[in-house]
């Protein structure tokens, strides 16, 4: 769960300066905790693994994980324009972040793919509020990730919205271009080998 804590509001630098920015999101001004389970925290560094290393292989641009910060919401929420979402997984293309111009603190550049992975305690309302944010602020694709359902629901700016079972095949469309696995190959867990 998403749980908001009792505390009066601060600046995006503020957070920063916490020792424990790594575990919150700033919204309105008020800490919200991201908390993620193990087998959510499985799952996201999976994906993180499978697109990173497409994405390094085809030297396309950036993929993060959960503690990468975002601060792009200014034009999409006028009334909250120091909002800062971490999404378990996001994409940028080296041609909108070029390395000389990598981010020190929050990136202010919208992601192109933004992915949340859904934690056991995670709310619907939630989970919703974010893709709505994502959309408003520019991102291109957005994949929310069931562990439960072992389903991937795609959302694009252009408003459509897909589910993917596990037989399916997950693509980074025109997004990450060229990017596919299987989506059950998200949620395998580890088994020995045999000698």
């Amino acid at each position: 769960m998403i749980a908001v804590l009792d505390s009066p509001k601060i600046t995006p630098d503020e957070l920063l300066q916490r020792p424990d920015h790594d575990r919150y999101e700033l919204v309105n001004g008020e800490l919200v905790e991201k908390n993620m389970g193990w087998q959510s925290s499985r799952i996201g560094a999976k994906l993180l693994v499978l697109l990173g290393a497409y994405v390094e292989q085809q030297g396309l641009g950036w993929v993060n994980g959960p503690d990468a910060s975002y601060q792009c919401f200014e034009e999409a929420l006028p009334d909250d324009p120091n909002r800062i979402r971490k999404p378990d997984v996001s994409f940028i293309s080296l041609d909108r972040l070029p390395p000389e111009d990598e981010p020190v603190g929050y990136c202010e550049i919208v992601p192109d793919l933004a992915v949340e992975v859904v934690s056991p305690n995670d709310m619907v309302y939630e989970l919703s509020e974010k893709v709505e944010e994502y959309l408003k602020a520019g991102v291109k694709l957005i994949w929310i990730v069931v562990p439960k359902t072992k389903t991937v629901r795609i959302y694009r700016a252009n408003g459509s919205i897909d589910e993917l079972h596990e037989t399916q095949e997950l693509s980074g469309e025109e997004v990450v271009p060229g990017f596919r696995c299987r989506v059950s190959e998200m949620f395998r867990t580890p088994s020995k080998k045999t000698p």
